[in-house]
């Protein structure tokens, strides 16, 4: 690993990676408004593959672009890569933000922006299964389950009497996390031999595209373009973008535990700004609780238990 002048520099560090995190956690108000602005119906399947087919497609392009731009080194996509590279979008792309969508749609931000978090621990139990040098200790146990009771004591309502949890809602958010999980660690295999960040260009288009296919052909529309939910469709776009840009940058020119650690961020921009862009309760001692659990999980876990050097989009 050859540092960079500006990369490597631990303030540049700070900044960019929480910039990374805030984008990932405005994902969950931005989805949920651009519900209300293009008239999305909760039951809406289709419509929503739509949605977010667009999203990752443009995205997808625009992170090609940049690569072109940047004059980084393209591979062509051939009957060697071909099949991969597409599985690789079906699965991180298509498959996952099927279940996120329309997970999304039945519960709050501030919830799925905690549940967001059960990736890391779902990521520390597969790692265990995959890689040797990867097995789980007393550190990840714990901090697996500390984690998971964070999960779990999110959707117990104020009084603890009554437990909030239906599959439409949080088993989908739940669902669309472990099918990331998966496929990161599919997508980090493939970037052993393709630059990430085009990898990670085509598998979004790729994906986006799929979804879009699947959208109309199940009688999904997208109407309701107006300036505003323009703007808010090209600021997902970018952010998916930008984002994994930054972060792999990161990545590459530091230390994993050294960035990875501010996914612990995540959650709490998340739940913070689904309070203020969408009115939702955030005051409440159960948040606070699960933030507490679901952030010392992902501390204990620490950068052995989460290896993410190819992480692409929270959401």
């Amino acid at each position: 690993m050859n540092p960079h002048p500006f990369f490597s520099d631990r303030r540049v560090v700070v900044v960019l990676a929480t910039f990374c995190c805030l984008l990932w956690g405005s994902a969950y108000p931005a989805i949920k408004t651009g519900y209300a602005l293009f008239g999305i119906a909760a039951s809406d399947i289709p419509s929503k593959m739509l949605f977010a087919g667009y999203r990752f497609m443009f995205a997808g392009l625009l992170l090609l672009a940049l690569t072109v731009f940047m004059r980084r080194k393209m591979f062509v996509l051939n009957r060697g890569n071909l099949f991969s590279t597409c599985l690789l979008g079906l699965t991180q792309t298509s498959l996952q933000y099927i279940f996120f969508y329309v997970g999304l749609a039945y519960t709050t931000g501030v919830k799925s922006s905690i549940l967001n978090a059960s990736t890391t621990f779902f990521s520390v139990l597969l790692a265990h299964c995959i890689y040797r040098n990867d097995r789980l200790n007393f550190n990840k146990i714990a901090g697996c389950l500390i984690g998971f009771a964070g999960v779990i004591v999110v959707n117990f309502s104020s009084d603890l009497l009554d437990f909030d949890f239906t599959l439409l809602g949080e088993g989908f958010v739940v669902i669309a996390m472990f099918v990331l999980s998966a496929s990161t660690i599919y997508g980090k295999k493939l970037s052993q031999a393709m630059d990430a960040v085009v990898l990670t260009g085509y598998q979004l288009a790729i994906g986006g595209l799929v979804l879009i296919v699947a959208g109309y052909a199940a009688g999904g529309r997208l109407s309701g373009f107006t300036p505003a939910s323009s703007a808010l469709l090209g600021y997902m776009v970018i952010l998916s973008s930008v984002s994994y840009a930054l972060w792999t940058t990161l990545i590459k020119y530091n230390r994993v535990g050294l960035v990875a650690v501010f996914n612990l961020l995540i959650p709490i921009f998340g739940a913070a700004l689904s309070a203020i862009f969408l009115g939702e309760s955030i005051l409440e001692w159960k948040n606070f609780a699960a933030l507490a659990l679901v952030c010392g999980g992902i501390w204990l876990s620490g950068d052995r238990g989460l290896r993410t050097e190819d992480r692409g989009r929270f959401s």
